[in-house]
């Protein structure tokens, strides 16, 4: 099973990451919050505070990633290839 199926980015998103160093993205419907930490983790290399998840209305599923705070998401994003 994939869990991260990809970033995602809008202004709410954007603004999360500037302010709260939090990265979010839409993640497998049966992914649990021990699955995507273990994923976000061994992908990017970073260490996780808080995940935070929530299925939308159109039935995806999105997770918030909190960083800590020796970890950069503005930095991450970059990497990952969205700026």
């Amino acid at each position: 099973m994939n869990i991260l199926e990809n970033p995602l980015v809008t202004e709410k998103t954007t603004r999360l990451m500037e302010e709260n160093n939090t990265l979010t993205f839409v993640v497998n419907i049966d992914a649990n919050k021990h699955q995507v930490r273990e994923a976000v983790e061994k992908t990017y290399d970073v260490e996780i505070e808080e995940i935070n998840t929530m299925i939308s209305s159109k039935g995806e599923k999105k997770a918030y990633v909190k960083l800590h705070p020796e970890f950069d998401a503005e930095e991450i994003a970059g990497r990952i290839g969205i700026f």
